[in-house]
């Protein structure tokens, strides 16, 4: 009896997390956020279910959601650069920047607290929302890019945050290039190459951090393997999906939907750091 309800709580955990992969992969396209953003909470809160130590569900959940912006990163990325909707020369300058914010936010997410995770999730969900849906679709802070120093230590900034997060970094990315008098379509579509940038380095980082006790299952570091095997291969199919969509949309709806999901997940994180 033990055993068949294992059976079905793992086949439960397996549909949850295959779905998951599958809307992941979708918003990743879609959005340029790498499906962190709807990945982590669901995570987290699936790996409470199976009995995983609560105090560092979030952290796996936030590591694991990072491993798998590589893979989907990559598809999506590669289906915004097929259609023109990757800005090569931010790309390129805000890289080192990206790289080494990723690294960083993984060092530092290793030793922060349950609570510190989740608050920092919710509270820059919510700003960044916030700013999608208000009519400021023309709010210009600066009138170009900034390259150079001043780039990378923006970009240092949002891949640290961003790794800290699980995500790919189009939760920062994209609004911050819209402010500076971007393309939103651009944004998106370079932000997705940023997820890759970042999760690289971030990735190694929660693969070398050692938690204070064992965690079960084939997790390595922080980095569950279990969830990343069921996850990956859905993101993967449905990213190129997401990006198609995306250059189907106009700006303003594009700017909507992308606040719409912050707003849930940034209600729902916050709620969690205060319980």
């Amino acid at each position: 009896m033990d055993i068949a309800s294992d059976a079905s709580s793992l086949a439960l955990l397996a549909a949850l997390l295959a779905v998951t992969g599958l809307l992941a992969g979708l918003i990743a396209g879609l959005l340029g956020v790498g499906g962190g953003i709807i990945l982590v909470p669901v995570l987290e809160s699936a790996l409470q279910f199976t009995g995983f130590p609560k105090e560092w569900c979030m952290h796996v959940a936030v590591a694991t959601s990072l491993a798998t912006v590589i893979p989907t990163s990559i598809a999506s990325s590669h289906a915004h650069h097929l259609r023109g909707g990757i800005d090569w020369t931010i790309a390129k300058a805000w890289a080192p920047g990206m790289i080494v914010g990723g690294l960083v936010g993984s060092l530092l997410a290793a030793h922060a607290s349950d609570g510190a995770l989740s608050g920092l999730f919710g509270i820059v969900a919510l700003l960044v929302a916030t700013k999608m849906f208000l009519p400021l679709d023309h709010l210009r802070l600066i009138n170009s890019i900034p390259r150079g120093v001043p780039g990378n230590l923006l970009a240092v900034s949002i891949g640290s945050v961003s790794s800290m997060m699980g995500i790919g970094g189009g939760t920062l990315s994209v609004p911050a290039m819209a402010l500076a008098g971007g393309p939103i379509h651009k944004a998106v579509g370079t932000a997705a190459f940023f997820g890759l940038l970042l999760s690289v380095p971030g990735t190694i980082g929660y693969l070398f951090a050692r938690p204070d006790m064992s965690l079960p299952g084939l997790t390595v570091g922080l980095v569950s393997f279990t969830a990343f095997v069921v996850i990956v291969p859905m993101s993967i199919f449905t990213a190129p999906f997401g990006a198609r969509l995306a250059h189907s949309l106009e700006r303003r709806t594009l700017s909507r939907l992308f606040g719409v999901f912050l707003s849930i997940i940034a209600v729902r994180m916050l709620i969690r750091t205060f319980q």
